[in-house]
């Protein structure tokens, strides 16, 4: 899967960009249904996201767990 071309200011774009350009996932395609195509890793499985609030709740899981890894955490 190709990391999507797609820009845009609407928030659940924004989401999706700032994911993919931090390599927080591999790649994320919006599909025609407004469904989200997401892969975590070039030889992961695609995952599919519904809608604008599992793409929120995608990033906030990630959050959750790149915080949880800090020293000063722990």
């Amino acid at each position: 899967m190709i990391p999507h071309p797609y820009r845009s200011c609407e928030p659940t774009g924004a989401w999706v960009d700032v994911l993919v350009r931090w390599r927080l996932v591999h790649a994320a395609v919006l599909a025609p249904t407004g469904q989200w195509l997401v892969q975590d890793r070039l030889d992961g499985p695609v995952r599919i996201l519904m809608g604008p609030a599992d793409v929120v709740a995608l990033a906030a899981t990630i959050q959750h767990r790149t915080r949880a890894m800090r020293p000063e955490t722990q």
